[in-house]
């Protein structure tokens, strides 16, 4: 199974990248753009027998720092097979 872990900044923790990426679309001439948050995205293929608990934990544990991150955890579907 495809799961899609989505790992962001709590609200409240300077977020240095998305101020970059702020000030780059500014540049760029974009207009219309109140703020930015940045974040990553991380792709597991996991066997069918990997429980929400033991994703969660993954997740605590090692993907996302739970200190200033938050994250969510999206079942995108079943293997691909070729």
């Amino acid at each position: 199974m495809k799961v899609h872990v989505h790992v962001s900044l709590k609200p409240g923790v300077l977020d240095p990248q998305g101020r970059a990426i702020h000030h780059a679309l500014e540049g760029l001439g974009f207009t219309g753009v109140n703020d930015v948050r940045a974040g990553r995205l991380i792709e597991l293929d996991v066997d069918d027998a990997v429980s929400d608990a033991a994703l969660e934990e993954m997740c605590s544990k090692l993907l996302a720092n739970m200190v200033i991150e938050n994250f969510r955890i999206e079942k995108v579907g079943e293997k691909e097979t070729a």
